[in-house]
């Protein structure tokens, strides 16, 4: 009989916010171990409170947030910020860029060893960027550097890899690229991954299980369920149309794709 999957996360009744402003009301889920989910909603909703709660930054107001079933336990995140989180002026290789993965490994001091360097160029062998490793980062296309950053998350042998708008700014071409080398890492290396994103239709495609957050407003469930005509027509209060062409999930409202 197979065993129940071990939940890595699990939020039970948590309020979220700064000092009195109060971002995220006594929400529960839980994000078990190998699931791909999306935080999805507009910008300013909580979606990056909810993260940051993830990563410990961010201490819940009220509930419990445990790890593996402890309040005290961490986990070892892969976090993969948007793309202008790394300074353009600074004369980093990619590299350079990727090894930055390890810090949480080494501390601050330490100098890298073999070992780092290896799961560098490991990393940038799973990304396809390995003739890039001496390339200044600076110089590479919006693709190349999300590519990069994914592989920095990586070599950190994360037990969960959270991405925060990966596809934000890029052309469809690029767009698809970047979501199926992440549908890759989850469906062949059984990787827990986190998405956050504004746009439903790339979400709609790829995860498993969503989070929709509005403000005073949560809800968790199914891509079926949470990305329904109906439920999406009442969140965000006008026509919203949800189809399928060739294959692919497609959301419209006011004519376009969201």
């Amino acid at each position: 009989m197979k065993s129940q999957a071990q939940a890595l996360v699990q939020f039970e009744n948590v309020t979220l916010g700064y000092r009195r402003n109060v971002i995220a009301k006594e929400i529960s889920f839980s994000i078990e171990e190998g699931e791909f989910v999306g935080i999805v909603g507009p910008n300013g909703s909580g979606k990056t409170t909810i993260v940051r709660a993830i990563l410990g930054i961010l201490k819940p107001q009220r509930g419990d947030i445990r790890v593996r079933g402890r309040s005290s336990e961490r986990l070892r995140i892969g976090y993969v910020p948007q793309r202008d989180s790394i300074d353009p002026i600074m004369p980093f290789t990619v590299s350079d860029v990727v090894i930055m993965g390890r810090y949480g490994r080494l501390g601050m001091i330490r100098r890298p060893t073999s070992k780092d360097r290896a799961a560098a160029i490991e990393a940038l062998k799973h990304v396809d960027l390995l003739d890039q490793a001496a390339s200044s980062y600076r110089d590479l296309s919006g693709g190349q550097k999300q590519r990069t950053l994914i592989a920095r998350a990586l070599a950190a042998e994360p037990d969960m890899l959270i991405l925060d708008e990966p596809t934000n700014g890029m052309d469809l071409a690029s767009r698809t690229a970047i979501m199926e080398l992440i549908k890759h890492f989850h469906a062949e290396h059984g990787m827990t991954v986190l998405m956050v994103s504004h746009l439903l239709s790339d979400v709609a495609n790829y995860v498993k299980k969503i989070m929709l957050v509005e403000p005073q407003f949560f809800q968790v469930g199914s891509v079926e369920e949470i990305l329904s005509e109906a439920n999406l027509t009442r969140v965000y209060d006008l026509p919203v149309m949800v189809g399928e062409w060739m294959g692919t999930k497609v959301i419209i409202a006011r004519g376009k794709s969201v």
